[in-house]
């Protein structure tokens, strides 16, 4: 990198949905009481979180950059580069824009950050925001297809993108004889992790082996089409989550400006970012695109796979984070399994993932899930994490964003400064 690039700090909002003691729904004691955070909330306690963490007069901030992916369609809002300069006083007037990759909005976002101090920034902030739950779950599952080719894939099943990740468990369980149960254990890990956290939209929620092993009346396999329902629960998705993120970047003299010194700070040591075509079907066994981003951010930071002690990856459904294990080099192609019932990618394990719970245990507002990602290593390496901290502070953090079937990813790798 032309400029060192650092992570001063960052905020996440309580993720929630339907399964969260505070979410409001139609059968919650306070339904037509009281309202959940809007859009415009969510964002304002993300950013004025990330100023209070990091003690920034965000008067200092050069540019902002904001991940988003279907505002327009979920709460009829666009224009989310002027959300964010309405949040708070000092972003009036300032270059801000929107960032949209699907599932990766917000890893990108992060990248033009990265790009702005390269040029010539010295503060940058980063959000990322997104509320989801203002529909039935079927025409959000629509809506979130616009992630897929929709002319092409929309027709697999109502809900699509379930239908086309049970696809990728099916061949993997048929190629590497990976069983259910081993699959489920991704589930156990996230639930458990997100019953530490307190910003988790599963924090109250329990999930057991035996629950997570198999389809039941209280974990269904809800796709119709035939060819992959058994392939996929509910356990085995992604929570539909309403939150926000916000962080800042700074270059080595954003940090005097901002009076943080470097020991507060994380490095992006190196990323990589690759995009594959959405009118084509990758190897269903393997993760490809995201391999590609990966191969580039090991590179550019000088470390390799058995370097990285912490990691946040895309576990938008359990399939996907035991594909991650394999594209990221932690296991061997069709060894992710093993590694998860080994325990390393436990809290306590050799290499902890997704410690805070991950997509399918803290959630997934879309356009916030690449920030969250980047402010949880932040807060692992900084020892931050409270109840879910890992026993020893890392000196290498890792996080890998999707967006859509492995068609957009953003791979990061962080070095401690402290």
């Amino acid at each position: 990198m032309s400029r060192r690039v650092f992570v001063v700090g960052g905020s996440n909002t309580t993720f929630i949905g339907k399964g969260h003691p505070d979410f409001i729904w139609k059968r919650h004691p306070d339904f037509g009481k009281r309202e959940n955070p809007s859009l415009r909330q969510h964002l304002t306690t993300a950013v004025n979180g990330a100023a209070e963490q990091t003690g920034a007069d965000l008067a200092l901030v050069d540019k902002a950059y904001i991940g988003n992916f279907v505002g327009e369609l979920f709460v009829n809002q666009g224009h989310l580069g002027a959300a964010l300069a309405g949040v708070h006083p000092a972003l009036a007037g300032k270059p801000i824009m929107r960032v949209e990759g699907a599932c990766a909005s917000g890893g990108l976002a992060m990248l033009c950050g990265i790009d702005a101090i390269r040029a010539g920034a010295d503060v940058v902030l980063i959000a990322g925001v997104e509320v989801q739950t203002t529909v039935s779950a079927r025409i959000g599952g629509d809506y979130l297809a616009r992630a897929a080719d929709y002319e092409r894939q929309r027709s697999i099943d109502d809900f699509t993108f379930p239908a086309l990740f049970a696809r990728r468990t099916r061949h993997y369980r048929e190629a590497y004889g990976t069983s259910e149960e081993t699959i489920g254990r991704a589930a156990v890990k996230a639930y458990a992790n997100a019953n530490r956290n307190p910003l988790a939209h599963m924090h109250a929620r329990k999930m057991t082996l035996e629950q997570a092993s198999e389809a039941s009346d209280r974990n269904p396999a809800f796709l119709s089409n035939e060819d992959f329902q058994a392939f996929l629960k509910v356990s085995d998705c992604s929570q539909v989550s309403d939150g926000a993120s916000a962080m800042l970047l700074a270059s080595e003299r954003g940090l005097e400006k901002l009076g943080r010194a470097l020991a507060d700070t994380i490095e992006i040591a190196g990323v990589g970012h690759s995009t594959a075509s959405l009118f084509t079907d990758g190897d269903p066994i393997r993760l490809g695109n995201t391999e590609s981003a990966v191969a580039k951010a090991y590179a550019a930071s000088g470390v390799g796979p058995d370097d990285v002690q912490v990691a946040e990856v895309h576990d938008c459904f359990t399939i996907t984070e035991l594909m991650m294990y394999e594209a990221l080099g932690f296991a061997a192609a069709g060894q992710g399994g093993a590694l998860l019932e080994q325990g390393a990618t436990d809290i306590d394990g050799r290499i902890p993932v997704n410690t805070g719970g991950g997509l399918v245990g803290f959630g997934h507002p879309v356009g916030a899930t690449g920030v969250k990602q980047v402010v949880e290593i932040y807060r692992q390496m900084k020892g931050l994490c409270g109840d879910y901290q890992i026993p020893s502070i890392p000196a290498i953090g890792l996080t890998a964003n999707m967006g859509g079937d492995d068609k957009t990813t953003v791979v990061g790798v962080y070095r401690n400064c402290g």
